[in-house]
């Protein structure tokens, strides 16, 4: 990949990222307080590694909270009650953080 292709590739990551941030801020305040609750459980425990992986994630939390906003539901409604367990579940088939070190370290120590 090029130095051009990284930095209009970072360009326009940022642009998602700001569109997404602003389609959460229009979202009425309890569903913008669990969307923000639910990225920094995301990202807390690791479970994103790449940026299509978190848009994908959080564009569909987002396309779930707007139809769930509009049809005047509660959060828990669309998450259950247990929201890290609604977490854990879109993560489950995520290449994590962890699993990205865990394999350097295998490799690491396959090498000597």
């Amino acid at each position: 990949m090029s130095i051009f292709e990284k930095l209009v590739g970072s360009l326009n990551d940022k642009r998602e990222w700001r569109a997404m941030e602003a389609r959460a801020k229009a979202l009425p305040h309890d569903y913008y307080n669990a969307y923000k609750a639910i990225q920094k459980y995301i990202w807390s425990t690791g479970g994103l590694s790449d940026w299509k992986s978190a848009k994908r994630i959080f564009e569909g939390i987002l396309d779930l909270f707007e139809e769930g906003a509009a049809h005047n539901r509660q959060v828990t409604e669309l998450t259950g009650e247990d929201v890290a367990d609604f977490c854990d579940e879109l993560l489950k088939d995520e290449t994590s953080w962890q699993d990205k070190y865990r394999k350097k370290l295998n490799s690491a120590i396959d090498r000597d």
